[in-house]
């Protein structure tokens, strides 16, 4: 039953660019009447020049060359030959010209009977010896000649102004329609690109705008186009997969939360025992329940150790679920950048038993910063620890913090290690991934510095190139975003007796 009513989202374009090319084919074919037509009215404008030409020629010769051309030879005595020169009328060349006109034909005819006429009179007055030149003027026949001449002209002029306004006319419409095609033309395109624009542009900005929501998640958005083309076709479709990926999507969420619950339940419930546990290791080291050989204290400090590993995860994952949960209470206090890296430093050296120099570069001016000094420095110490088993033997880490866009202040620890793969950076910040040198670990250390960082409204982040590398560093925000660092910064190397 849908598939009956299925459209075409481009069938009112089909429809209009038809008719639109309809309309420009009836237009060449009508231009190319007009043409036919105004080739034949030239013709005609042509033929009547000839007609009207040849009526001048006509009338000049009745004019002048019979006259001139009597009277030399009546002067000679020569009555029964009459020369009448180049310009003897041609009545043959008029008749060719007028033949397809009867009314024409029957005036030439007239013409030709009284001139014929006119000629005899002449040489019956030549041959009585009474020919004049004033008489020949006045004669009745050479008027009644000159006037039919002169009405054949007239006749052939109104002719021509009739089929010149003719040509003018055709002129004008051909000129009109031009026009009046262009004219469609342009509302046909401004229509069209209308038609695209409510059918294709809209629609597909309103799909971009959706998507774009779905890519920040909120996959509870719907298309709403209601039109049975194509468009309306695949936003029903679209809208399916969203549905079911917002149901899948929810799923995940409502499995992972209880997840979650069952991890921090678990943490809570671990915690107990673990630091009950640690604590009879302790006395039972010291000897608190009797004396202890060396065998069984170096079992008992590894028990510890094991015990300790243990509730440090459970510690981790207690701390990554209040940040999850947005529960986590930091304490605001202005940060003190020397004061942090000589305790993480310090700290790092008492756990690492390898030779590294630590060089630190502080710039002298820089934006205050607020924040959970111990939240701070317990990032700083999982990324100095990470530099730190990457790092060779009495090798080099520089920690550096500067002035960085937007009034905030940007921490670097940078090592000199192996590097890291691009495919792998992108996943370091993700929960239970492990870095470089992180194997057996649980993978949740660079994820909860991220949860850290962020809570504090900042961003990190890894730099790093194979062979070459890596750079961690994370960015926190100012108290005051117009502060200005200078260029100097303050170098201090760091040997295992610094501090």
């Amino acid at each position: 039953m849908h598939s009956s009513r299925k459209g075409n989202f481009l069938t009112p374009l089909h429809t209009s660019i038809s008719v639109l090319v309809l309309f420009l084919f009836g237009q060449q074919v009508f231009n190319l009447f007009i043409a036919h037509l105004n080739h034949e009215a030239c013709d005609q404008v042509t033929h009547a020049l000839l007609v009207e030409q040849e009526g001048e020629n006509l009338l000049n010769a009745v004019i002048d060359n019979e006259e001139k051309g009597f009277l030399e030879n009546s002067s000679r005595g020569q009555t029964n030959s009459i020369d009448y020169g180049d310009k003897k009328p041609n009545f043959n060349h008029l008749y060719n010209l007028v033949q397809d006109n009867p009314a024409q034909i029957k005036q030439l005819d007239k013409i030709r009977y009284i001139y014929n006429q006119w000629q005899r009179e002449l040489k019956q007055k030549a041959l009585s010896g009474s020919v004049s030149k004033s008489a020949l003027a006045k004669s009745t026949l050479f008027d009644s000649l000159r006037n039919e001449i002169e009405n054949l002209i007239q006749g052939q002029e109104m002719l021509l102004r009739v089929r010149k306004n003719r040509v003018r006319h055709l002129n004008d419409i051909n000129s009109a329609i031009n026009i009046f095609s262009t004219l469609v033309i342009l509302l046909g395109a401004v229509l069209n690109f209308q038609l695209l624009y409510r059918r294709v542009k809209l629609p597909l900005n309103k799909l971009t705008q959706v998507c774009e929501l779905w890519q920040a998640g909120q996959m509870e958005v719907q298309l709403c186009h209601s039109s049975i083309d194509e468009i309306g076709q695949l936003a029903g479709v679209l809208n399916a997969i969203a549905d079911k990926t917002r149901h899948r999507q929810e799923s995940i969420e409502g499995r992972n939360q209880q997840l979650e619950d069952m991890i921090s339940a678990l943490s809570h419930d671990l915690r107990i025992p673990l630091l009950a546990t640690r604590n009879t290791l302790d006395c039972m080291t010291r000897g608190a329940f009797g004396s202890v050989n060396d065998t069984w204290k170096e079992v008992f400090e590894e028990y510890r150790e094991a015990n300790e590993d243990l509730l440090k995860l459970v510690e981790l994952l207690l701390d990554i679920s209040r940040y999850e949960a947005r529960s986590a209470c930091l304490a605001y206090d202005c940060l003190h950048w020397e004061k942090i890296l000589i305790k993480v430093i310090g700290q790092v050296k008492a756990t690492s038993a390898r030779e590294l120099a630590f060089v630190c570069k502080i710039s002298q001016l820089l934006p205050t910063v607020y924040g959970d000094e111990l939240e701070i420095q317990r990032v700083l110490q999982n990324l100095l620890d990470n530099a730190v088993r990457v790092s060779k033997p009495k090798g080099e880490i520089l920690l550096e913090i500067t002035a960085y866009e937007e009034g905030q202040v940007k921490i670097s620890v940078r090592d000199y290690g192996s590097g890291i793969a691009p495919q792998a950076q992108e996943k370091l910040f993700h929960r239970f991934i492990q870095g470089r040198g992180h194997r057996g670990r649980s993978g949740l250390g660079l994820y909860l510095c991220r949860q850290i960082i962020e809570a504090h409204g900042g961003n990190i982040g890894v730099e790093s190139s194979l062979g070459e590398g890596s750079t961690f560093w994370f960015t926190l925000p100012s108290a005051i975003n117009n502060l200005d660092c200078n260029d100097e910064q303050n170098i201090t190397r760091c040997s295992k007796n610094d501090y």
